[in-house]
């Protein structure tokens, strides 16, 4: 059997959760800051740990930053756990780098949210802590399996064995395209990549946002042409079709890099024909998800693949504000796309320098999932009364909220999109880590995406490009991986 992570599809909820920590140990029974006691708050978990003084987690910006109420957040946690929780959150696009630095250097947090690849990685090394025997026979998969979820936990083992609870979904991005700019242009929602094009060009060459002037917008922009993490594609699914830029498992049970197979040649075509026409927006190898968002409300363009969920309702009212139409229309896969590609969850994990695993797995992790108060407040802004996500999703929640006073703020625009996305999307594969992938598929995948600027970007021959690619010990690194992860 190979050696692999790959989360299964789980049926869309409504509700909430997610974090992790951990730190020095003490016991204590009162928070000293008027709030519930923590034996109030965890009396009923069965792992028997001693509660931890204090916590330091490493967090990225899908917990609410500073200036969004991050302190509030704190303290409220603080005064119903009574353990000091100390928060390290680099800027969003920066945090991996950052992450890579505290490994490097051995400086860790006790707890840190890891996205898959860097999961399998550090697992591998064996920097992150054991968490089956906590996890087994404990209130966290008591709830998970009466919530039908199992196999979202099940699907992060490695080798039978788990290194990080991922409490939500992974999710994935749909296809959202201002209704507005279709009836201005006369067109209906693309079923085709012929129909696509189409509407990428009558974005790109007339007046969608109607404003007069022909030739100042464009159709489509991400940020960047290959994501960082799998699924890869998943910011331009309807280009890539066929193709995937990294490794995965084919039907008969082995693996294979599809960069070098010919269908990303034919993606890469497609992707260096629509940027010549300016059908793409110039500046996607070097936009973040911010620069995107801020293009789509500043109306410069008009197709937006991005997540499903809380973020249809958020685009449309961001839209509003600006003072732009805000109807989307979320479209289906294309016909030569088949498929949305859904990524395996972020991860959340217990460092190998935490003292006090069992601790934190406790009073963290359980309370973090208890479907209560600790739940909610990792689901809601604690400064915002209209219900704003904080760091979980209660659309995409492993363990529903028990009372989710946000359940009635679900738009009909969210509710559709989950379910176009839900319909009609897949699990990507992810390999597990061997020692050749956490040797080389770093530097491999730096190649891949100079290759792929190089051609669509700069205009590149494709055939020369990936004779530089070969030239640069891409193919040597790649098939090494390949035999690497069809030997285990």
């Amino acid at each position: 059997m190979n050696r692999k992570l790959k989360a299964l599809g789980l049926a869309i909820i409504s509700t909430a959760l997610l974090l992790t920590a951990c730190g020095s140990s003490d016991v204590a029974t009162t928070n000293g800051k008027g709030g519930l006691t923590s034996d109030e708050v965890v009396g009923e978990i069965s792992n028997d740990a001693v509660k931890p003084s204090s916590i330091t987690m490493m967090v990225d910006g899908t917990l609410i930053t500073q200036e969004n109420g991050r302190d509030e957040f704190e303290k409220k946690w603080e005064a119903i756990t009574g353990i000091d929780l100390v928060i390290i959150q680099p800027e969003h696009d920066v945090y991996y780098e950052e992450v890579s630095k505290a490994f490097e250097e051995g400086d860790l947090p006790d707890v840190i949210l890891l996205s898959s690849n860097y999961y399998t990685t550090y697992a591998a090394q064996e920097m992150l802590a054991d968490l089956t025997p906590y996890y087994s026979g404990s209130e966290l998969e008591k709830s998970v399996n009466d919530a039908g979820k199992s196999a979202l936990i099940d699907g992060l083992r490695i080798n039978g064995k788990l290194f990080g609870i991922s409490p939500t979904r992974g999710n994935g991005c749909v296809t959202y395209i201002k209704k507005a700019w279709l009836d201005n242009v006369g067109l209906d929602v693309p079923t085709n990549y012929a129909e696509y094009m189409e509407v990428l060009k009558a974005f790109t060459e007339g007046d969608p946002d109607g404003d007069g002037v022909m030739g100042n917008t464009y159709g489509v922009s991400a940020a960047g042409i290959i994501n960082n993490e799998a699924p890869y594609i998943n910011y331009l699914p309807e280009f890539y079709q066929d193709a995937y830029p990294s490794f995965y498992e084919k039907e008969d049970g082995t693996w294979a890099d599809g960069f070098t197979e010919e269908a990303m040649k034919e993606a890469l075509v497609r992707l260096r024909d629509a940027y010549s026409k300016g059908y793409i927006d110039k500046d996607i190898a070097e936009n973040g998800t911010g620069d995107c968002r801020d293009k789509f409300y500043a109306n410069e363009y008009g197709i937006f693949t991005y997540w499903a969920g809380t973020w249809a309702k958020t685009l449309s009212g961001k839209l509003v504000e600006a003072g732009v139409d805000g109807e989307l229309v979320t479209m289906p896969p294309l016909e030569e796309t088949g498929l949305y590609l859904e990524r395996v969850a972020p991860v959340w994990c217990i460092t190998s320098a935490c003292d006090n695993p069992s601790g934190v797995y406790k009073y963290f992790l359980e309370t973090m999932n208890d479907g209560g108060e600790v739940e909610e407040l990792w689901t809601y802004s604690p400064i915002s009364d209209s219900y704003a996500k904080n760091h979980i999703d209660h659309l995409l929640a492993t363990v529903a909220l028990k009372n989710d006073p946000g359940a009635g703020s679900i738009t009909e625009d969210q509710a559709n999109a989950l379910k176009i996305f839900n319909d009609n999307s897949k699990m990507a594969d992810l390999p597990y880590s061997t020692d050749a992938y956490s040797l080389y598929n770093e530097e491999l995948m730096g190649l891949k995406k100079e290759l792929v600027k190089k051609v669509v970007v700069d205009g590149a021959d494709i055939d020369s490009s990936f004779a530089e690619f070969e030239a640069a010990n891409g193919a040597y690194m790649s098939q090494a991986i390949v035999d690497s992860l069809n030997a285990e």
